[in-house]
């Protein structure tokens, strides 16, 4: 496919090998305008926010993912396919399910179990387990350690419903260990995987779904730049 694509609006050279991805494209310009110096908006097509710059020297990119794994697959699949990106991370928001996680935790996701039938279109003959990329997973534990930032690391959850009508859903993913539900890693790590790239999800836990506790819009805004650090000191 040539670019710009329908859903991306750069022109080659316009994105750097390194992307990070908030779901919501406006913390994609609040990253961009925080961290970021030398900033182009590469993208604005439907209001997915995409911009270029540098952090201590180094190209990165940033751009929105919007919600639920057919959002991410699109954006991503663009990115590593037709933009030549070789990184992607998956920075956002998740709701703690074990109680291993509290608010503010950062979670590392090494694996994304699912309940997306995302992977049905590889004709797989069995069940494929999305993961991260290990060397960047490594480099986010020390980059965390070097920041004094505790994280978390384990499988989460990449969920197709956020409203789901199946009340005990919820606990049998828990008794699986799973840390915590989100709607996108799964998706990014299987585009990665077909296009032989990298990719990691680093969450924050802004709510709990067993104790109903839950982050402000302020506390959120402060706390979300633990895990922005992480990244782009990895990017």
């Amino acid at each position: 496919m040539n670019t710009p694509t329908p859903h991306i609006g750069a022109k080659p050279g316009d994105i750097a090998k390194t992307v990070l991805m908030p779901g919501d494209p406006l913390r994609a310009k609040f990253i961009a305008e925080t961290y970021l110096e030398d900033v182009v908006c590469f993208n604005e097509v439907r209001n997915m926010l995409g911009f270029t710059g540098t952090y201590k020297g180094k190209e990165v990119s940033v751009m929105g993912s919007g919600m639920g794994i057919p959002s991410i697959g699109i954006y991503s699949y663009e990115l590593f396919n037709f933009y030549g990106v070789d990184n992607i991370i998956r920075i956002g928001s998740a709701g703690g399910m074990t109680d291993t996680v509290k608010l503010r935790d950062v979670v590392i996701g090494m694996g994304a179990s699912t309940n997306s039938d995302f992977a049905s279109q590889y004709k797989l003959p069995g069940t494929f387990a999305p993961i991260a990329d290990f060397g960047l997973l490594r480099k986010a534990v020390l980059a965390a350690e070097e920041l004094n930032i505790n994280t978390v690391v384990g499988n989460i959850l990449s969920s197709d419903t956020f409203y789901n009508d199946d009340k005990d859903a919820n606990d049998l993913w828990r008794k699986m260990n799973v840390l915590c539900v989100e709607m996108e890693a799964a998706a990014l790590y299987m585009n990665a995987a077909r296009a032989g790239k990298k990719a990691l999800c680093i969450l924050t836990i802004s709510d709990h779904v067993y104790t109903g506790e839950a982050l402000s819009a302020e506390d959120r805004q402060t706390t979300f730049h633990d895990m922005m650090k992480i990244a782009l000191e990895i990017a």
